[in-house]
């Protein structure tokens, strides 16, 4: 599996020998590092500079030749940025409201996966999440909700409310039952990196090479999910920023998002208000932390990353829209004062 890593740019004009990174409109790229040595894209087989370059499929409906906000929408007591703001039900679906202006994905998750958290109940995890399903959908919210559960039990009982993919930190390792039953419902899933479990995962924290290895990792889930029938347009991957990792590999991670784009499936970045951005920022407190996970939202967005899985919506998207029109191709500048 290659482990080339594009030298993505932006802006215009483009050379002539310009290819567009997985299939982004704003994101273009014509070499790459292949073991600390640049490479034409030219000098390439025709298949490596395809799975670099090529369109992704459409995730709920939603094209992905820009990036995507995911908002998230956590309907517990204990999530570390926002754990207990949502958790009543006429909260999560005015928070919804809200954020289904400013989000086309929303990610709904009943179980705290914070480093420390331990883990709740199936039958818990449902309470919190299918009624708000339930309330978004009879509210006339039409954006596509994601169900943010390891468990396959959770899973269906939130895409029977009326959720449309399925987001799964531990990239189908912990329920037995996920892969099937993603299978069966052919709806997307997106495998994240994890390592262990959140009560202990950064406990595991060690890497030689933390690129390769959650490269690899998610290299042989994605053969795992293919095996258990879910078809490979239904794939989305995540490298799992702060799952297991310490700040340097955090860095190392978003350094080399453009490594992922080997794999051939649509990257979510996941990186909003947790905890190297307070270390960096100076910001000990999640709330305080929009303005730099903006700043990493922005990074992502200049290394082709499709979604952008965040809390604070409505900074994101006009964060977004600017770097759009400053990044875009000349044909898609906006026009006017």
């Amino acid at each position: 599996m290659s482990r080339l890593r594009p030298v993505a740019m932006t802006g215009t004009p483009r050379p002539a020998d310009a290819l567009p990174l997985a299939g982004s409109r704003c994101v273009w790229w014509r070499e790459a590092l292949d073991a600390g040595a640049l490479r034409s894209a030219s000098e390439m087989a025709p298949e490596v500079r395809d799975r670099f370059s090529d369109a992704k499929p459409d995730v709920c409906g939603l094209k992905l030749d820009r990036p995507l906000v995911m908002g998230i929408l956590n309907t517990t007591p204990d999530s570390f940025s926002d754990g207990g703001a949502h958790y009543a039900l006429e909260d999560a679906v005015r928070r919804a409201r809200s954020m289904s202006a400013e989000a086309d994905i929303l990610d709904i998750g009943g179980e705290s996966t914070r480093p420390g958290a331990k883990p709740v109940s199936v039958q818990a995890e449902i309470t919190r999440t299918v009624p708000v399903i339930r309330a978004i959908r009879g509210s006339g919210i039409a954006t596509p909700i994601s169900i943010d559960t390891r468990k396959a039990e959770v899973a269906a009982a939130a895409l029977d409310a009326g959720a449309d993919m399925v987001n799964d930190v531990t990239a189908l390792r912990y329920d037995p039952e996920m892969a099937a039953l993603v299978a069966e419902r052919g709806v997307p899933v997106c495998l994240m990196h994890s390592v262990a479990d959140p009560e202990t995962m950064q406990q595991h924290a060690r890497y030689d090479d933390v690129v390769a290895e959650v490269h690899d990792h998610l290299a042989e889930r994605i053969a795992v999910a293919r095996s258990a029938g879910i078809a490979r347009d239904r794939l989305i991957v995540d490298p799992g920023i702060g799952f297991g990792k310490v700040l340097e590999h955090n860095l190392a991670l978003l350094r080399n998002l453009t490594v992922f784009h080997g794999l051939g499936a649509p990257l979510l970045l996941g990186a909003s208000r947790k905890r190297f951005i307070g270390t960096i920022g100076g910001a000990d407190a999640a709330a305080e932390r929009m303005p730099g996970s903006v700043a990493v939202a922005l990074h992502g967005a200049a290394q082709g990353v499709h979604i952008l899985r965040v809390h604070d919506t409505a900074e994101t998207r006009q964060a977004l829209s600017l770097w759009e029109a400053l990044a875009g191709t000349e044909e898609g500048q906006h026009h006017g004062a």
